[in-house]
């Protein structure tokens, strides 16, 4: 079978749209952090949008890698959510819901990928597929710890440390306001679990 003439094609076009979107929604939320004083976690979802970005990147290149000599259109209808709004802790809570959801559909796709045989394709919606459950894992915990006020107090002492000077302290809570530079305490990084730090 032919990749332009499979399943597998209109799933990578579906896919492509589907991070698009997701790389647009992670922005308006990362404004909306970085509006109300959040950089830190402002900063980590501009990190997952610009994976996003990449995972769109190459999706629209494996569509390019078709036989068709060029594409000029694919007639494709997907679902995208509309969820979030300007409420910053609900909006971690939708964005970690949403990244799940794309996980099950990039799972749904790697088995049609296999069905039709294109193993390559299949690994490549399974790799996405597990950045998008990571994706929603970090969302998850800054959902947790924003919920249970933890973001900067924590019950053990830890590393706090400010982006924009270098400055380190370690205790069981962030300062207020960098000691060196001033920062207000929403710049200093957020302590994720290790399994999640990128």
């Amino acid at each position: 079978m032919k990749l332009k003439d499979s399943k597998t094609y209109i799933n990578l076009a579906k896919a492509y749209v589907a991070e698009c979107s997701a790389r647009s929604r992670y922005e308006f939320c990362e404004y909306g952090f970085r509006y109300n004083g959040y950089e830190a976690i402002a900063t980590l979802i501009d990190k997952i949008a610009y994976q996003e970005f990449n995972h769109s990147r190459v999706l629209y290149m494996k569509i390019q890698d078709s036989e068709l000599k060029q594409v000029d259109n694919i007639d494709v209808q997907v679902s995208l959510p509309f969820k979030e709004k300007w409420d910053l802790l609900n909006n971690l809570k939708l964005l970690s819901d949403d990244e799940i959801e794309e996980a099950k559909v990039y799972e749904k796709f790697e088995k049609e990928a296999i069905e039709e045989g294109f193993e390559e394709i299949a690994k490549l919606f399974s790799m996405i597929k597990e950045v998008e459950i990571r994706h929603a894992n970090v969302f998850k915990e800054l959902y947790l710890q924003m919920k249970n006020k933890s973001l900067y107090k924590k019950s053990k002492e830890v590393s706090w440390i400010c982006p924009a000077c270098g400055y380190i302290s370690f205790d069981k809570k962030a300062w207020d306001e960098c000691p060196l530079c001033k920062a207000k305490q929403g710049y200093c990084e957020v302590n994720l679990s290790k399994n999640l730090i990128f």
